[in-house]
């Protein structure tokens, strides 16, 4: 019997669906709440824009709750935990489980399978609907919540570098040869690297070679004056691949496509840390909700009536917000490329895991 994990077929549906529903509770709850409060801080900016009305806020809500459910998922896996295992301990149904023979890995083992289909279901949706919703509202938020070029391909918050030169640009839209910038900056430095020119466009286009700004207004650091012209054309060395490869944001592409962006990026030998470890994390961030049970297991076992069932509690709400913290951390880290990228997604899920077992094991096993 210590070798089956679910002996009861009975005692594993009642367990999964009491934790289920607890899950969704939870998740409903931080929800509702955190969007509430992201609505109230972002409801001048989004009305700022003309003709804006109640609609776009509720196309700013629709595309902000896939954010929320992505990120709080494992945060409402670990609080329906410790609610369902303080509730099974406090109506003595561990202590009846623990005296039919049940290890404590058989009390959790429904709990552990449920949050496992949540993990896969987790990542289903990030590559289904989050990723969407990322690449929609980032380019919305570029447009400064206005009406969003229909051209395809629209990027945000691009930054490219022609040698010592620096060039951004709000919003990008097209492939290839068709691609176009907005609110375009060009930082030109003279040859000790100190900024020499800042010059500031409407838009730009290809010029082949270089790009060709619009609507320009130059400023000579040196002289300390601005001057304007029609048309200039800068970044000679910058084409359109290095363009569509600086444009390529991990939070916007699904599991798969991100592989195919770094697969090109390191054909031309770019840097690729950031993007592994983002990689390597659409992985490693679903499963997490895995790991909840076991570290709220502290919860289910000792007495109730010992008085220690909340410091119980606490402890297991302690290491799972711990994780998170240290999984946010090496990730950070990885970004910068301070760790490697698998070190950096994997590295708090086997550490938490071992604690988690540990902590199990010497308490109760």
């Amino acid at each position: 019997m210590q070798l089956d994990f679910f002996p009861s077929r009975s005692l594993t549906i009642y367990l999964a669906k009491m934790f289920v529903l607890r899950i969704i509770a939870m998740l409903a709850v931080l929800v509702l709440v955190l969007m509430a409060l992201d609505l109230l801080s972002n409801t001048g900016k989004i009305l700022a824009a003309e003709g804006n009305g109640q609609d776009e806020l509720w196309k700013y809500v629709m595309l902000r709750l896939p954010q929320l459910i992505s990120r709080f998922l494992p945060y409402s896996v670990l609080l329906a935990t410790l609610i369902t295992l303080v509730t099974l301990n406090q109506n003595s149904e561990v202590i009846a489980m623990k005296a039919a023979g049940l290890s404590a890995h058989q009390v959790l083992a429904p709990l552990l399978l449920t949050a496992l289909v949540v993990a896969g279901l987790s990542f289903a949706f990030n590559e289904r609907f989050v990723t969407r919703a990322n690449a929609s509202l980032k380019a919305w938020e570029g447009a400064q919540y206005g009406p969003i070029p229909e051209e395809t391909g629209v990027r945000t918050n691009v930054y490219m570098t022609d040698g010592a030169n620096i060039l951004t640009a709000a919003t990008i839209t097209g492939t290839g040869t068709d691609i176009s910038m907005q609110d375009v900056t060009w930082y030109s430095r003279d040859p000790n690297g100190k900024l020499a020119e800042q010059i500031n466009a409407n838009s730009a286009s290809f010029a082949s070679p270089g790009w060709r700004l619009q609507g320009v207004e130059r400023f000579n650091v040196a002289a300390a004056n601005t001057s304007g012209v029609d048309e200039l054309i800068v970044g000679e060395g910058l084409t359109i691949s290095q363009i569509e490869l600086d444009s390529v944001d991990a939070d916007a592409q699904g599991f798969f496509e991100l592989s195919r962006s770094i697969d090109a990026y390191e054909a031309v030998g770019r840097r690729t840390s950031e993007l592994r470890a983002k990689w390597w994390h659409k992985l490693s961030g679903p499963l997490s909700a895995f790991l909840m049970p076991l570290l709220g297991a502290v919860a289910a076992f000792g007495l109730a009536r010992s008085g220690q069932l909340f410091v119980r509690a606490i402890i297991g709400m302690g290491l799972g917000f711990a994780y998170f913290v240290v999984d946010n951390a090496a990730l950070a880290m990885g970004s910068f490329g301070g760790y490697p990228p698998f070190l950096a997604a994997w590295a708090p899920f086997f550490l938490f895991l071992f604690i988690g077992e540990t902590v199990l094991i010497r308490t109760e096993e």
